[in-house]
């Protein structure tokens, strides 16, 4: 039995990265009780588990495509979903090296997974379906996490224990990795591409010499270093909204998949978005007032999300794209953002630090880096001329 129908495929893919989010949020959310039961008690160990968190993000969206071009972009996926399983080890690690151990393979699966959403779309789905199904794939991670922030403890309650609801996301998630194995998945014939195609081997020194890798990267980052100061500082400075801004964000991905659906160009949203992001940003982190503070996180967690589908279909609609160049393309998005956002991080804390625990300075920081969004609109690339002209003709 093989596994043919596009959206049967897009399915698995999904639900992949919805149960790597549950698995992984699930397991940040229980941390303290993993900790207990190891008799771990110092700040440093559990900081020291974020870091090795990070670390596995960067290397895996790094080497993500090395992979792929070694293994086949199937194969590759199941890789990566086989990592995510290794969650299984979290919630029994008999120490806290193999708690670590645990930790930093799960997010090293998640890192290639979200590299492998890009050559898999560009291999089942046509031009047109390519923005909605990349909008879809990036309000997976969101709705993992928002089960688990709102039902996690219904879920301890029906699984009988924190325990129990870490290890059936696992078996659930290999479940779900052995289906991807039926999928019949060929990868794309070159032999008959025009000679004025980009080559077929697109490696990391091209990669890395491409202009449009770095300024993509670039406008990220400042978005995805306030995305994880979010969960990582603001709750420690009394900010405590982040749950508003993960659910709006779903509504903002369902909205900005309507709208690159209606709407060829991809720069506006995007550009826009940038924008009322960098307003929101500092409204959510300097207003002292509780309702104004909850509403800007619904706002950001809106305009956040709603220029991903548009942001993330730009290298989709790049003329002569192929499987090799896009899982570059992403491979460096991803690892680029995440090295940037990794050092904003640190700085965000050192600034704290230095102020004796004043959070105005970082809080100043992170507000300007919000609006790398909105610059980097001015850089990349308008893809969607090219699907305004095929509408005009």
């Amino acid at each position: 039995m093989k596994i043919t129908n596009k959206y049967l495929v897009e399915t698995i893919v999904f639900f992949s990265y919805v149960l790597f989010a549950m698995a992984w949020v699930g397991g940040t959310a229980s941390m303290q009780s993993i900790m207990l039961s190891l008799d771990v008690h110092s700040l440093a160990s559990a900081s020291f588990i974020s870091g090795a968190v990070t670390l596995a993000k960067i290397v895996g969206t790094f080497i993500a495509a090395w992979i792929a071009i070694k293994l086949g972009i199937k194969y590759a996926f199941f890789v990566s979903s086989l990592l995510i399983t290794i969650g299984l080890l979290t919630p029994y690690a008999p120490n806290y090296e193999l708690l670590l151990l645990s930790r930093f393979l799960m997010g090293l699966g998640g890192a290639f997974m979200v590299v492998y959403f890009n050559p898999i779309v560009l291999q089942f789905f046509k031009a047109e379906e390519r923005s909605t199904i990349n909008g879809i794939n990036a309000v997976a991670f969101n709705i993992g996490t928002a089960v688990i922030l709102w039902q996690m403890g219904s879920i301890n309650d029906l699984t009988g224990g924190w325990q129990n609801s870490l290890t059936l996301f696992s078996v659930i998630s290999l479940i779900v990795a052995l289906l991807w194995l039926l999928v019949k998945f060929e990868e794309p014939d070159t032999s008959t591409q025009d000679i004025n195609d980009l080559p077929e081997i697109y490696s990391y020194r091209e990669g890395l010499k491409d202009r449009f890798n770095w300024i993509y990267g670039l406008a990220y980052s400042g978005i995805l270093a306030f995305y994880i100061c979010l969960f990582t500082f603001y709750p420690k400075a009394g900010i405590v909204q982040s749950k508003w801004v993960i659910g709006f964000g779903i509504i903002g991905t369902i909205f900005g998949i309507i709208y690159a659906k209606k709407i060829p160009l991809r720069l506006p949203v995007i550009r826009w978005s940038g924008f009322v992001v960098i307003i929101s940003t500092a409204v959510f982190s300097f207003s002292d007032l509780y309702w104004l503070q909850t509403f800007a996180a619904m706002v950001l967690g809106f305009f956040i999300f709603l220029p991903v589908t548009a942001l993330v279909s730009i290298p989709h609609e790049l003329p002569k794209m192929t499987s090799a160049r896009i899982t570059i393309v992403f491979s460096m998005f991803y690892s680029i953002s995440y090295i940037i956002s990794t050092l904003i991080l640190w700085l965000f804390g050192s600034l704290v630090d230095m102020n004796q625990g004043d959070y105005t300075m970082s809080f100043i920081l992170i507000t300007a880096l919000s609006s790398t969004l909105f610059i980097g609109s001015y850089f990349l690339p308008e893809s969607g001329l090219q699907n305004k002209e095929k509408e005009g003709s």
